[in-house]
């Protein structure tokens, strides 16, 4: 066996990367979700078509990463359609995108997203932050989100300070109840230890793996909801050498995104 070392963020960008499959369409968001759409498109999922809300869609994005390039020239280079976002929206309202990948400050037990603010009131916020961009609709109308956010207690809360984007509401039927369309809705949470979905019947968060060498107790120590555990929980691997080499040598070699703080596991 093999130490490798890597970010956390490192981590969850191929993690993410894997989920995806090919010849399917995603909402990406802004930073994160373009690397995982990236390297799924260099290693996992040539066909797969990436959907950006201002318009863009299914682009063929150059490398190297540029920060703050979401509607810039490397990232649509060679874009199939160029529209707005009433058209980008309108394709995830009639059905046609498969995955939506959305970050948060904080989740809950039943996957609705907090990106707005910590603390105090709408008004008069502790801190407030950009809030959901295009995240609403991504987490209403796409058939299957993707929530990608660091392996933190404090991000998972079972009341969130403020909802920004709607998971499975207050449990079961919830999304059915609020109008959006039955089957869509979180799918899974990507975090820099662990994977995340939900139970079929009550939609709660499930533990559904861990990175190799952790223990389930060490993945829910100090969350702030109670999380059962899948019966056959997976061992999920550490980032591959061509995944890194991808990622720092080619997609991000400046390491504006995939900085983070240092792990190490065994392959």
């Amino acid at each position: 066996m093999a130490t490798v070392e890597f970010t956390d963020t490192e981590f969850m960008i191929c993690a993410a990367a894997r989920l995806l499959e090919d010849r399917k369409t995603v909402f990406v968001g802004w930073g994160m979700p373009q690397l995982v759409a990236i390297l799924a498109e260099r290693l996992y999922t040539p066909s797969l078509v990436q959907i950006f809300e201002f318009g863009a869609l299914g682009p063929r994005s150059l490398t190297p990463f540029v920060r703050g390039t979401m509607g810039g020239p490397t990232n649509v280079y060679r874009s199939l359609q160029w529209t707005n976002m009433n058209w980008a929206f309108s394709y995830a309202v009639t059905g046609y995108i498969d995955y939506g990948m959305i970050g948060a400050l904080q989740v809950d037990p039943y996957g609705n997203i907090n990106s707005t603010l910590l603390g105090g009131t709408y008004e008069h916020p502790t801190r407030r932050f950009p809030g959901s961009g295009g995240g609403n609709e991504v987490a209403s109308l796409c058939w299957k989100t993707i929530i990608v956010l660091k392996h933190e207690p404090r991000r998972f809360v079972e009341k969130l300070d403020f909802i920004t984007s709607p998971g499975y509401g207050e449990g079961a039927g919830a999304r059915e109840r609020a109008g959006l369309p039955r089957g869509t809705g979180p799918w899974r949470v990507v975090t820099s230890k662990a994977l995340f979905g939900f139970d079929e019947e009550t939609k709660r968060m499930r533990l559904l793996g861990v990175l190799k060498g952790l223990r389930a107790e060490e993945a829910l120590e100090g969350m702030g909801f109670e999380v059962k555990v899948a019966s056959a929980l997976e061992e999920m691997a550490p980032p591959t050498e061509e995944e890194l080499r991808l990622l720092r040598e080619e997609i991000d070699p400046s390491g504006i995104i995939i900085r983070g703080e240092k792990m190490r596991a065994t392959r």
